[in-house]
């Protein structure tokens, strides 16, 4: 285990920060008592994940627990795909579901809405059919307060997928690090709670908290992943039979491994050197513009940093955004009542005085 250092948060901020102790701190802990960050060992990594995936220790376990189970069923689909029915039009079909709906899908919705809240809803229809586009893979709960935290936090020691700490430690993190503190207080569960009021998710009590460790309910959060299961396998199914079905539940799973390694790439890999002039240019933390998540899901993570709550990312012309296409779209039909845009203010703010800075000075002949 090593540790990097980092400024010391005082005992009156501890307990006014509520970002400061949201989620459940690992055995290992966030920090030394000298404010360093905690590396743990790729071993502490795994004993930690599978203590926390062990149903039968605590049932306050069950939501990563059902995160996961949801991944290892989804896997065999993926391996029926590539010996049964592999094509290279199925694999086409298999790399744009992947890739570009499940990956874009997970920035509208998770992302800018759950977590950002960046746009609003005409109406819950609306939010339902969005929230249901793509099998259902990460509940919300997992990602939307912790990457609250992410954001208090980018880089510091308490950042559940802190780059800095290497590829294991954000991979395993929605295990380790991301589900919420099951010792919060009752002022501090309804304030976690309010977090996620416009995501549709019907809490539970804070009596209810108590026994399962989660804002969400099980029974309603299992039924509900089930019934959407359902609905894409019939109409996959329908489409193009069981060929389509399992390829396209085969790069659900696909999608659900790559996308936990996202944090790791979007921050650099924790190097502090690969900002880029012109591009990056929140220089707070270590996120980075990529072309690949740019382009494939709206993912500028860089100007995301930036402007967290605007409902774009690509601020620059080349920077496609297809997730800011889709709310766009949804304001025009109106789907979508009202939404952020940060746009105008980052070019005014850091691009034009880039540009600026870039001109060659005027020499005057005398």
């Amino acid at each position: 285990m090593s540790t990097i250092k980092a400024s010391a948060p005082t005992e009156i901020q501890k307990r006014n920060n509520l970002m400061d102790h949201v989620l459940e701190q690992p055995s290992y802990g966030w920090q030394d008592p000298e404010s360093r960050l905690i590396i743990p060992s790729p071993r502490q990594l795994l004993k930690e994940f599978f203590f926390r995936l062990n149903i039968f220790r605590t049932r306050k376990n069950w939501l990563a627990f059902s995160s996961w189970s949801r991944v290892v069923l989804l896997i065999p689909c993926l391996f029926i795909f590539a010996f049964q029915y592999f094509n290279f039009y199925l694999l086409g079909v298999a790399f744009l579901y992947s890739m570009i709906v499940m990956g874009t899908h997970g920035t509208v919705w998770h992302h800018r809405y759950c977590t950002h809240n960046a746009y609003t809803f005409r109406n819950r229809f609306w939010r339902f059919i969005t929230k249901n586009l793509t099998i259902n893979i990460i509940p919300e709960e997992i990602y939307v307060i912790s990457h609250h935290v992410h954001h208090a936090k980018s880089d510091e020691p308490g950042d559940p997928y802190n780059a800095t700490a290497g590829f294991l430690y954000c991979f395993l993190a929605d295990v380790n690090h991301q589900p919420i503190a099951r010792d919060l207080t009752e002022a501090e569960y309804a304030k976690v709670v309010k977090l996620m009021d416009h995501t549709g998710i019907r809490p539970n009590t804070y009596k209810q908290y108590q026994r399962w460790g989660s804002i969400c309910n099980p029974v309603r959060a299992i039924v509900g992943c089930l019934l959407n299961w359902a609905f894409w396998a019939t109409v996959f199914c329908l489409i193009g039979g069981p060929a389509l079905a399992f390829t396209l539940f085969g790069a659900a799973g696909f999608w659900a491994i790559g996308v936990r390694t996202f944090n790791y790439e979007g921050h650099a890999k924790g190097k502090t050197d690969k900002h880029k002039d012109g591009s990056d240019f929140n220089r707070k933390d270590l996120s980075i513009n990529q072309i690949w998540p740019g382009f494939v899901a709206g993912e500028w993570h860089n100007n995301h940093h930036l402007f967290p709550s605007s409902a774009r990312s690509g601020f620059l012309k080349h920077q496609l955004d297809l997730a800011w296409c889709y709310i766009k779209f949804m304001n025009i039909i109106g789907a979508v009542s009202t939404y952020q845009d940060s746009k105008k203010l980052f070019l005014l703010k850091y691009h034009q005085p880039y540009l600026e800075s870039k001109k060659e000075p005027v020499v005057e002949i005398v």
